[in-house]
């Protein structure tokens, strides 16, 4: 039963990251208020809410098998209060900031239309911090962290996360006047999709 446990806590956790990954790849792209992907920007932001909430299922099934897993020793303070656990506290805290963050999102979205799009945006920023956290988690805390697999993985994520910032800036720079409308049209696509 461990053996599964652990087993289906790395899995769910590589796949959160990947899917968050991709959800945060997505939300620069609704911001830059073009459309990617061959689909127009609601299409964008509808496959970036949706893919975040995959992730966010799958980081959930991550944290419950580790419950039930007897060398990760995780409890449920664990889950809440970060660096408090017994196996790896500093990569493990990383991961429950991460997660924290991860519940401030996902509750504000939620009540999205009763906090006004201006809160949710606030709180929508620390998806910046968040996806940082959770690469360090993987990267401190992960049994893989030294395979090829899970390092080529992790670095085709931050590739493409910093890609699409840096692709994000640019645009911004290069247009200065005519990013910040486009980018708030864009915002209201994604608050009320």
């Amino acid at each position: 039963m461990d053996e599964a446990m652990w087993a289906l806590g790395r899995g769910t956790g590589v796949v959160g990251l990947v899917m968050f990954s991709l959800a945060l790849v997505l939300g620069i792209t609704v911001r830059g208020g073009r459309a990617a992907v061959g689909l127009p920007r609601f299409g964008v932001a509808r496959l970036h809410r949706d893919v975040a909430l995959m992730a966010t299922a799958f980081i959930g099934i991550h944290l419950v098998s580790l419950f039930f897993d007897s060398y990760a020793q995780l409890d449920l303070v664990d889950v809440v209060l970060p660096f408090l656990a017994e196996y790896r506290p500093l990569w493990l805290g990383l991961g429950t900031l991460a997660v924290d963050i991860a519940l401030a999102v996902v509750v504000t979205a939620l009540l999205r239309h009763r906090i006004g799009a201006r809160a949710f945006r606030v709180v929508h920023f620390g998806t910046y911090l968040l996806w940082p956290l959770a690469v360090a988690h993987a990267v401190g805390a992960g049994t893989d962290a030294a395979e090829p697999w899970f390092l080529v993985t992790t670095a085709v994520c931050v590739v493409a996360v910093v890609s699409a910032v840096l692709w994000r800036l640019s645009f911004r720079l290069r247009n200065p006047l005519t990013s910040a409308p486009v980018a708030r049209s864009a915002s209201v696509v994604e608050v009320r999709s």
